[in-house]
């Protein structure tokens, strides 16, 4: 694909539109529908019609509208109804690529400079996929710590540190640059250094998928630093191998087998269902072995334990005690504990209440367990998950975010501005109703005392108004008396 090319999406297709293919006809570049009606680019596996790479634009396309895919030394995905740019590449300009190459590992390229089939020097790597993962990796593809695997949703993640790698629950998209909650991680895998030491300054570590059905991790090429062997480890299969976060939070390694035309699992990181996340939610505890799950609460709202996991907002710093309008409910809970407990600050505390307290005064503090046996006061920064049964010692407090209250967080100030409105609307109606009334109560008094003035007035003209028990009670004589005076 050199500058100058521009394809337009072909809305008859199906499911994938292919672009560009790789030299071997196994892989392509193409429009792919990822769902009932968005559209992403997607290198994909073309014998399985799995997407080893996509592009996740920030804002996806509709499958049913225009797009447009263009290469003028960067990348780009486009929408030309709309005039606006849907994702590209990130090739600066000034330093852009020649042209646009897929090779037989499924890395897509941007190269410049020398090869591209004319005989000269090596080409140039403007940009490349393989340093650009979404949700998977496969096999000879280093993953770093400038980059990350993410969910197709980027609920979860997978990141590199300096001598492991860990899966997180990432911040709720809604909130305000995740609104100071931070990416919680529930598994986290540390290099043994066996064969190769992890040298401070000697450089940042990476992982790849080898051949020999393993995950390595390096800091530099030679003997890995750690390995997670999967089931084929030294077992012989030569084949095309992936690893990918899954949208449950899982991390799984796959081989593709050609006979069989399949993907046949062959590593799983957590095998424990309450060790992950998406088992049982948010506002939930999870009962190994079984997984079966439980409300922190009583009360649901009928798609799970609690409100939407939203954060951010204007913190959580409302009112509590579980008043309907606060910004949270409090929830106390006894026999519970978090699965991930071993990555959570913690700090000594005296007592439960007292670890209650620390939590109920931070602002940025979602929940604390305090465990009787230790004196840690783990604490929470993200609403309550992944939390799972214990024994009598472990004691939990919980702040647990209504429906209503977290739409209004995501709503932020305009819809604090709309309920104080209508607040203010409903205050200035009350209190228009209750002058009113008064006023009508009083011109009612008026015209009684009017009428009976009248009445006596026309008494003493010789006018027969009737009986005098018309005239009312002695009272109101009295007070017609008087007013006539």
């Amino acid at each position: 694909m050199r500058r100058g090319f521009s394809a337009a999406h072909d809305r008859s297709y199906s499911q994938f539109e292919q672009v560009l293919s790789d030299p071997t006809g196994v892989f392509a570049l193409g429009f792919l529908r990822v769902n009932s009606t968005m559209l992403d680019l997607a290198v994909v596996h073309l014998p399985s019609s799995f997407p080893l790479w996509r592009a996740i634009p920030d804002r996806p396309a509709q499958w049913s509208a225009p797009a447009s895919l263009s290469f003028n030394g960067d990348l780009v995905l486009t929408d030309p109804a709309a005039n606006k740019v849907l994702w590209s590449a990130g090739a600066a300009a000034g330093a852009g690529g020649d042209r646009v190459v897929l090779l037989n590992t499924s890395n897509l390229q941007i190269q410049s400079g020398g090869g591209g089939g004319d005989g000269g020097s090596s080409p140039g790597i403007v940009w490349q996929s393989f340093d650009a993962p979404s949700e998977t990796i496969v096999q000879g593809q280093n993953l770093t710590s400038a980059a990350a695997l993410y969910t197709s949703d980027r609920r979860f993640s997978m990141r590199m540190g300096t001598s492991y790698f860990g899966l997180y629950i990432e911040p709720p998209a809604s909130s305000s640059g995740g609104g100071g909650v931070a990416a919680a991680m529930y598994w986290k895998h540390t290099a043994l250094q066996a064969k190769a030491a992890i040298v401070d300054g000697g450089g940042p570590t990476y992982a790849r998928v080898e051949p020999d059905g393993y995950l390595a991790m390096y800091q530099k090429e030679g003997p890995p630093a750690d390995i997670i062997s999967f089931d084929t480890f030294n077992h012989g299969v030569r084949a095309l191998r992936r690893m990918t976060l899954e949208a449950d939070g899982n991390l799984r390694a796959y081989y593709w087998d050609s006979t069989g035309s399949r993907w046949v699992l062959d590593y799983t990181a957590i095998t424990d269902p309450c060790g992950l996340p998406s088992t049982c939610g948010a506002y939930a505890v999870c009962v190994p072995p079984s997984g079966r799950c439980a409300c922190l609460a009583n009360a649901t709202d009928g798609s799970g334990c609690a409100a939407a996991n939203v954060g951010g907002g204007d913190g959580l710093c409302g009112r509590t005690g579980g008043e309907v309008g606060g910004l949270y409910w409090e929830v106390r809970r006894q026999r519970v504990e978090p699965a991930n407990k071993e990555f959570l600050p913690f700090e000594h505390s005296p007592s439960a209440a007292d670890c209650e307290v620390r939590c109920a005064r931070n602002c940025s503090c979602w929940g604390a367990v305090y465990s009787n046996g230790t004196g840690y006061c783990y604490l929470m920064d993200y609403p309550a998950q992944m939390m799972v049964a214990a024994d009598e010692r472990k004691v939990g407090y919980f702040k647990v975010r209504s429906l209503e209250e977290a739409a209004a967080a995501s709503g932020g100030g305009r819809a604090a501005g709309v309920k104080a409105a209508l607040l203010a609307v409903g205050v200035t109606v009350l209190v228009a109703a209750a002058a009113f009334g008064a006023y009508r109560v009083w011109k009612r008094r008026c015209r009684t005392a009017v009428d009976a003035r009248r009445q006596v007035v026309a008494d003493d003209e010789g006018l027969s108004p009737g009986p005098y028990k018309n005239l009312g009670s002695f009272s109101s004589v009295e007070l017609s008396s008087s007013f006539r005076r």
